[in-house]
């Protein structure tokens, strides 16, 4: 009994497990960026692309699967960290947190229409409309 319903827990959460998280750019966007420059980035520790354009990070929602993962996998912190981490910086005056939005697609629709965006979807909600610089 006990089996089967460890089991089919672990079955719930195998598509948030299994998912693939990539950093997307606007397709206009040709700086070559690594997951270090990403981080800095989406910590608001760096401003600028390495090729000297301005670069505007968008992060999904906390409570997204995507975002979750992107925290652990890329900014190596859980969101919770990364929460009080910006409201420490808000509090100081020292920071902005990115600009949030509901979804892949909704960070989708954002980088495809600023070429100074920066965000990450699931690699099942890439569309042409943006360019896929890193995964994790």
């Amino acid at each position: 009994m006990m089996t089967s319903m460890i089991a089919g827990t672990l079955l719930s959460i195998a598509p948030y497990a299994l998912a693939d998280v990539v950093v997307i750019v606007n397709p206009a966007n040709s700086s070559t960026v690594d997951n270090e420059t990403v981080k800095r980035i989406f910590l608001g520790k760096e401003k600028k692309f390495p090729g000297g354009t301005a670069a505007t990070p968008i992060n999904q929602k906390g409570d997204a699967a995507t975002r979750n993962q992107f925290d652990e996998k890329v900014l190596e912190r859980n969101s919770s960290q990364i929460s009080a981490y910006w409201s420490k910086l808000v509090f100081t005056g020292k920071g902005t947190p990115p600009k949030e939005v509901a979804d892949d697609a909704a960070a989708v629709a954002a980088v495809a229409a600023d070429p100074s965006a920066i965000s990450y979807v699931d690699s099942s909600a890439v569309t042409d409309a943006v360019k896929v610089i890193s995964a994790q």
